[in-house]
């Protein structure tokens, strides 16, 4: 067995320090010892996006990447996008835009999409279709997803009370 390795990550604004084999793959460390499942393991392949964080703000694919590489550098899960228990404005353009169905690819596919409006905040909606290219969807068309994104972009995300306020409740 091969002798483990201290790593020293921040995730999410928090620091961790942890014995880890070298064979550990990000994905595995971020779900199994921290607990952060909203990553998930879809392919093992890097073919679905699944498992899709940020490394030092850049998006990478978890299921490909052994955790003793993220040492010294800060990642970034779905988790960790939602500020003082309120959604993230892009999180919440999906939640609104109904950019989901079973919601496996939903927190790649979101991790994506904010590292694709880190480095364009207004894109086309072609440009949308080809910065999420490498992240599957299996049960939908892709169009409420790219209208979710287009949101965000566009600033038209409401808040979570100004959804209550306008949802009709008498």
């Amino acid at each position: 067995m091969a002798s483990s390795k201290t790593i020293t990550v921040e995730v999410d604004d928090v620091s961790y320090t942890d014995d880890v084999e070298p064979r550990l793959l990000l994905v595995q460390y971020l779900r199994e010892r921290l607990g952060k499942t909203g990553t998930l393991i879809g392919c093992d392949t890097t073919n679905c996006g699944a498992c899709t964080v940020h490394l030092d703000g850049v998006s990478v694919k978890s299921c490909t990447m052994f955790a003793v590489q993220a040492d010294g550098h800060n990642v970034t899960t779905i988790e960790g996008l939602a500020r003082d228990g309120k959604l993230a404005p892009l999180q919440q353009a999906f939640h609104q835009c109904h950019a989901l169905q079973c919601g496996f690819c939903t927190p790649g596919m979101i991790m994506q999409s904010a590292s694709l409006l880190a480095e364009n905040p207004h894109p086309t909606e072609q440009e949308i279709r080809d910065g999420l290219e490498g992240n599957l969807c299996r049960c939908t068309g892709y169009q409420n997803i790219v209208a979710a994104v287009q949101s965000a972009a566009d600033g038209t995300v409401s808040s979570d009370s100004d959804e209550s306020e306008t949802a009709g409740v008498a």
